[in-house]
């Protein structure tokens, strides 16, 4: 009995842990891509200051 309750409470820490991990790294991965998109409109608008 006692091994099934080990068991458990491995499942619950897991849970525990890889729910805001994986929430985390989603969100990373949204903001990196919307950087990237901002890097790129602020390169494109300092080009045409720069001929200036």
């Amino acid at each position: 009995m006692e091994g099934v309750i080990m068991m458990d409470q491995w499942i619950a820490i897991i849970q525990e842990v890889t729910f805001p991990i994986f929430i985390s790294l989603y969100l990373l991965y949204r903001i990196e891509t919307k950087l990237e998109a901002i890097h790129t409109a602020l390169v494109s608008l300092s080009n045409p200051l720069e001929r200036h």
